[in-house]
């Protein structure tokens, strides 16, 4: 079942082969884009721990090379190490742990694995809530082979980033069966999907607004009539999500400030880092668009000329004003605008933790509203050109093999 309204005035039976067609297309994509990703990463398995954080995290770690025991579970449950508290992900490492030890093949392989999984949920749940298969396909496999996620399936130090990804897509996938046929036990596990992704990156705290974001497009499901009263209906059934939301919120917060990683206003004042985190939005962008120069660690700026965050500013500004007013005709442009915006924000520097500027890892899960934009937008301005649809789907297939070179020759700098 689809969500959103088809106004195209086909007819039922027509709609019908086109649905099962779609299906068919759909096994194939996935096929192919599975077989795909794991080629292009299939070189990680090669691949050493490097010796940026992954000795700390993992190679010197005992807790994890010493495998699944008790006092290691209680251990991924009460630890900061690393100023961070996410127990699932040193759960997953403590089984790598169990399975290979100290050799690092095979905890590259699990994050490929993962990344894998994770682009065929986004791929399922995309298809699922819009019944659009194309743009759909576009939108996971620039997720799957982008060369600004590289860092997040590469470095096994970020498995938070791939497994808390993962599930963040089956928690949007099991929400939207969950509104389809209205059963408590999906209600029931939406929210723990929802809480083992918390568990494994606190990222995901603004899942419940990119919920929200859903109800909008492509579920439809702001009533035309009496919109407030919808809203907080809508609201409503998300506070669970918001709680725990909140509470998880609050134990990283502890966890980051115990284990030193947060850093004080007087190295990085609070103006400074709004600055940054303006500038930031538009950098993100950029290599969004054209990923070059890439980088492990990019250093705080010691100074940022004031036309920089002010022109950042205003360019939010307008791109959101303008998304905002033409979200009945195109709301994929609202949805996709603020996912992008929203689930950046826990680290886009306001709260500074760690050194960085800004990381390539924290493009894993907020550029997806930003392939969602350039998918639908590159569809409905087909409509307007003659041969439109045939050339916007060639070009769609040059980004996705330019991308997926750029990934490969990115992989290879993770060799050490």
């Amino acid at each position: 079942m689809r969500f959103a309204v088809s106004d195209d005035g086909e007819a039922p039976a027509k709609q019908s082969s086109d649905q099962f067609d779609n299906k068919r297309n759909l096994y194939v994509i996935c096929i192919i884009l599975a077989v795909i990703t794991i080629s292009v990463y299939a070189q990680v398995s090669s691949h050493p721990f490097c010796n940026f954080d992954d000795d700390f995290y993992v190679a010197g770690n005992q807790h994890v090379t010493g495998g699944i025991t008790g006092s290691n579970v209680v251990w991924a449950f009460t630890t900061v190490h690393a100023g961070n508290w996410h127990p699932l992900t040193w759960l997953s490492l403590i089984c790598d742990g169990q399975l290979y030890g100290t050799t690092p093949h095979g905890y590259h392989v699990t994050n490929v694995i993962i990344h894998t999984l994770s682009l065929l949920i986004l791929l399922f749940l995309l298809f699922r809530t819009t019944g659009s298969l194309w743009q759909s396909a576009f939108t996971a496999a620039m997720f799957a082979l982008h060369p600004m996620h590289v860092e997040s399936v590469a470095w096994v130090t970020e498995r938070k980033d791939v497994l808390s990804a993962f599930f963040c897509f089956l928690t949007l996938l099991l929400y939207s069966e969950y509104l389809t046929r209205k059963k408590l036990s999906l209600y029931v596990l939406t929210i723990i999907s929802f809480l083992f992704g918390l568990l494994s990156k606190s990222m995901l705290v603004t899942v419940p607004i990119v919920m929200l974001l859903m109800d909008i497009w492509p579920l439809n499901r702001y009533p035309r009539h009496e919109k407030l009263k919808g809203f907080f209906s809508l609201l409503k059934e998300k506070i669970p999500f918001f709680m725990l939301s909140i509470l998880v919120g609050l134990a990283t917060i502890y966890a980051q400030h115990e284990g030193g990683a947060t850093r004080e206003f007087a190295l990085f004042p609070l103006a400074t880092r709004i600055e940054n985190a303006l500038v930031s939005y538009l950098k993100y962008i950029g290599k969004t668009i054209w990923p070059a120069d890439l980088a492990v660690f990019y250093p705080y700026p010691s100074s940022i000329p004031l036309w920089k965050p002010i022109s950042a500013f205003l360019v939010l500004l307008v791109f959101s004003a303008l998304f905002i007013g033409m979200r009945r005709r195109y709301p994929y442009l609202l949805v996709g605008w603020f996912w992008f915006l929203i689930t950046l924000m826990p680290v886009i520097g306001v709260f500074q933790v760690g050194d960085q500027a800004m990381a390539d890892r924290y493009s894993y899960l907020p550029t997806i509203g930003l392939f969602i934009i350039a998918s639908w937008g590159a569809s409905d301005l087909s409509k307007s050109l003659s041969c439109g649809a045939d050339a916007v789907g060639i070009i769609g297939i040059v980004i996705i093999t330019i991308s997926a070179a750029l990934t490969w020759k990115q992989i290879g700098y993770w060799k050490d």
